[in-house]
């Protein structure tokens, strides 16, 4: 073969070399080490399956590795049109026989190993740290910290955000960060509202989350609850009520639902329609019985047209509906103070501190400094004034009862973020929310004249009532309940009409 015959098959060389360009190597590069991840996750997410690994594992990362192979042909489209344009030559040829180019290869080869290790383990720690309690509360959404120091202090504070949040599986974890795409703005650029509105729309269905923990099918019976409130007086004199409460349930196999968690979805399906975001006001219900008959409830004074009914969006009821507050807990301040004294962190010996811890708590101030220093005036000022002695006495009560009504404040009342009790009604009960009794307030009527009941009796029982000083009224199979104040006729009443949260019973 001549020279010339060489000259006319060098072109064909060169543009079997068209993948010797840097672009193509970054996207051959990026494709590798994203493979490699993807491979690792998957294992991982197979052994231990979790909210966050999934969009790692199946999304995040086969885009990246997407993108890689996208830019390798691109590479050599680019380095062809360079090259018809009387561009450099191509890259020398990888010869292993030459022992420089072995060494480097070796060298090159070793690097990307290490280099696709490290990565794989640095996303899976990355996934780790995005997952954590500590992400979720302090680290990226610092505006949540009225939430994180609820949660904190509450019954699920072993449960992980994300585990409610979001759940398992890829597709709610996109959902979840496609509807807080605004949030991120609003951080960053300080446009979030204050407070951080409820109930969340978006949230996934407590069948997916709450019930892989809580078993509404069980039937759990009846539960003995106790509650002891504390008087405004200077004795805080306790009183206590011993209550069933009626939670019911059942296996639709062992028996008809009852109780409580006949609600529940487990023969009957509840339907309602909430005119307002934080769904207070339910002026209209629907129940779809075991055997498909359908009974509308309507309320007597708000009754919705039908184009309403057509036009609303309509709920199924779930166990948030009722346990809407069951990690982000505000307490009141008349309920902290009462915990407080049970716990023995405040002195019950003190004078009137139920009502001059819950009048320090019930105050507004500017912000946090201005609380901590609002709580030491008033409670030192009162007890120095009107009780010296105890004020001066060694062991200083007055000392530990301020600090606890600052810690108190501290974990249920934000000023920044225009948080405290009442900002988000609690659903659970009665008490301080209208709770059951937006349904259950005697006037949900149908259309043949079945009334949604208001009746004490058909969620608790009351065993007892116990007040220092005066005799116990109890019985085993209920009494009616005795209020400690004279109110008339309490089933013209809620309880929410009077307490606040920061008034003492």
């Amino acid at each position: 073969m001549t020279a010339a015959d060489n000259e006319e098959v060098q072109p064909e060389k060169k543009d079997a070399g068209l993948f010797r360009n840097t672009v193509t190597l970054i996207g051959a590069v990026l494709a590798v080490i994203a493979a490699a991840n993807i491979a690792f996750l998957v294992v991982v997410d197979f052994l231990t399956p979790a909210p966050y690994l999934g969009i790692f594992a199946y999304m995040v990362l086969p885009a990246i590795m997407v993108a890689g192979l996208l830019l390798i042909p691109v590479g050599m489209a680019w380095e062809k049109r360079r090259r018809s344009k009387g561009g450099e030559p191509a890259y020398p040829r990888l010869d292993l026989n030459d022992p420089r180019q072995r060494s480097l290869f070796a060298f090159v080869g070793v690097f990307i190993i290490v280099f696709v290790a490290l990565s794989a383990a640095g996303s899976y720690q990355a996934y780790q740290v995005t997952d954590s309690v500590q992400f979720c509360g302090t680290l990226c959404h610092t505006v949540m910290a009225p939430e994180y120091t609820a949660y904190t202090q509450s019954p699920h504070a072993r449960v992980r955000c994300v585990d409610c949040h979001v759940g398992s599986g890829a597709n709610w974890y996109v959902r979840s960060k496609l509807s807080g795409a605004y949030q991120v703005y609003a951080v960053t650029f300080r446009k979030y509202p204050r407070p951080i509105p409820t109930p969340v729309h978006n949230l996934r269905p407590a069948q997916q989350t709450c019930e892989e923990c809580h078993w509404p099918r069980r039937f759990y019976g009846a539960q003995l609850k106790v509650f002891t409130h504390y008087s405004s007086d200077e004795k805080n004199t306790p009183r206590q009520i011993r209550m069933l409460i009626n939670i019911g349930g059942a296996e639709p196999q062992a028996g008809a639902p009852s109780g409580i968690h006949w609600h529940m979805n487990i023969a009957n399906q509840i339907t309602f329609i909430s005119t307002d975001e934080h769904r207070q006001t339910i002026p209209w219900v629907q129940v779809k019985d075991q055997q498909g008959k359908i009974t509308v409830y309507q309320a007597k004074d708000a009754p919705l047209k039908p184009e309403q009914i057509a036009s609303e969006p309509k709920h199924q009821m779930d166990c948030i509906d009722c346990h809407n507050r069951p990690t982000h807990i505000f307490t009141p301040p008349d309920r902290s103070v009462d915990n407080a004294i049970s716990a023995r962190l405040l002195d019950a010996g003190l004078p009137f501190i139920k009502q001059q811890a819950v009048a320090a708590l019930t105050k507004t101030y500017e912000n946090d400094q201005q609380a901590m220093q609002g709580i030491a005036n008033d409670l030192n000022q009162f007890y120095s004034g009107k009780y010296s002695q105890i004020y001066n006495a060694a062991d200083q009560p007055i000392k530990a009862a301020v600090a606890q009504v600052q810690q108190i404040y501290s974990q249920t009342i934000f000023p920044y973020m225009k948080v405290d009790w009442r900002t988000h009604p609690t659903n659970i009960g009665h008490f301080y929310f209208p709770g059951c009794f937006r349904c259950h307030d005697g006037q949900h009527v149908s259309a043949d004249g079945k009334v949604v009941t208001k009746s004490c009796t058909a969620c608790h029982t009351v065993l007892s009532e116990a007040q220092s000083g005066a005799p116990m009224i109890g019985s085993t199979e209920g009494v009616a309940f005795q209020h400690p104040v004279d109110i008339g006729d309490i089933s013209q009443v809620s309880c929410s009409d009077c307490h606040n949260g920061g008034v003492g019973p």
